[in-house]
């Protein structure tokens, strides 16, 4: 690990400044002192955020729901009106990492991880998302838990997250706050595409702060859920889920919210999979009809060519699932 100073801010206006010098912010640090160690990550100087006022999951004037920044992915998790109203973000929370971790993690970091793509990872491997113009290693490699969606020739690897999924489903969007003030942008803007830029991950301004993450006001009943598929049922990284959220109305589906992860360069909304939901009688054979469209545009390597299938698979699962047929 390289040398670095430490600072921990008092306040939200003393971690804006230190974040306009270059200082990066630091809550959990679950995900930024692992890549430290690796060296892949070398920060000169760390802020510490934990004690800024970004803790309270509240309700919003159009009757939404607000998580804050530093909430513990194990508070968010358990909190009696996420559970109620949201379990699809419950369900994500609570399949991601070790309950250590999901103690300590926050919302806004778990958001701002980086990918767990091996050739990034290994400082002696191509890799242009840690070193632009350097190659991608894993193009070449083996990339069986890499993307089938949303890549390019400068990058296949995947977003980690589990609750970016769900908060993609959900339409959430991310209210940030810099040294020009606040601003709130939609999560499928937040993050970005890999592009010839795969460097560059967050639509974020220097020094700017994650204040909180807001679900909107959607209709009610709102049934949801979050499905997983992985190699070993602890501890492990998706190589396929998908959330979905219902309202079904006088038997017909009024709203479809449907996301993948585990396949795309960042969370993916499925818009042909929902646009063929709504309107329609829930059934099984709509299911099936309808995850027909969830690899839609994927460009599979060489030894990710089953996640194609298996995105189908998982995405009319949680359907039934969710929609509450078999």
């Amino acid at each position: 690990m390289y040398p670095f100073t430490f600072t921990k801010a008092s306040d939200t206006t003393a971690a804006l400044n230190a974040g306009q010098r270059g200082g990066r912010y630091i809550a959990g640090g679950t995900t930024l002192i692992d890549l430290m160690r690796e060296t892949v990550e070398r920060p000169e100087t760390l802020v510490d955020i934990s004690a800024l006022p970004l803790r309270e999951v509240t309700v919003t004037e159009r009757g939404g729901l607000r998580i804050g920044a530093l909430v513990r992915m194990a508070e968010a998790a358990a909190h009696p009106r996420i559970r109620v109203t949201h379990p699809v973000i419950s369900e994500a929370l609570e399949l991601s990492a070790s309950a250590q971790l999901r103690n300590m993690a926050t919302i806004g970091g778990n958001i701002m991880q980086r990918t767990r793509c091996t050739y990034f990872r290994d400082v002696t491997a191509a890799c242009n998302k840690r070193e632009p113009g350097s190659g991608c290693a894993a193009r070449g490699g083996f990339n069986r838990t890499h993307a089938i969606l949303g890549t390019s020739e400068s990058c296949v690897a995947t977003h980690p997250s589990d609750v970016a999924v769900a908060f993609a489903a959900l339409e959430a969007s991310v209210r940030l706050l810099g040294p020009h003030g606040a601003r709130s942008i939609p999560f499928a803007d937040f993050l970005l595409r890999p592009g010839s830029t795969p460097n560059r991950e967050q639509a974020l301004h220097q020094g700017e702060l994650i204040t909180a993450v807001e679900i909107p006001a959607l209709p009610r009943p709102l049934k949801s859920g979050y499905l997983k598929v992985r190699d070993r049922q602890s501890y492990e990284f998706a190589l396929t889920s998908a959330a979905v959220a219902l309202h079904v109305r006088g038997g017909v589906i009024q709203e479809a919210k449907v996301a993948a992860g585990g396949v795309g360069t960042v969370p993916w909304k499925l818009p042909a999979v929902e646009k063929h939901l709504i309107g329609e009688r829930p059934s099984p054979a709509l299911w099936a009809e309808a995850a027909k469209h969830a690899a839609d545009g994927a460009r599979p390597l060489e030894h990710n060519r089953f996640k194609v299938e298996l995105l189908k698979r998982t995405v009319e699962r949680q359907l039934r699932i969710v929609g509450g047929t078999k």
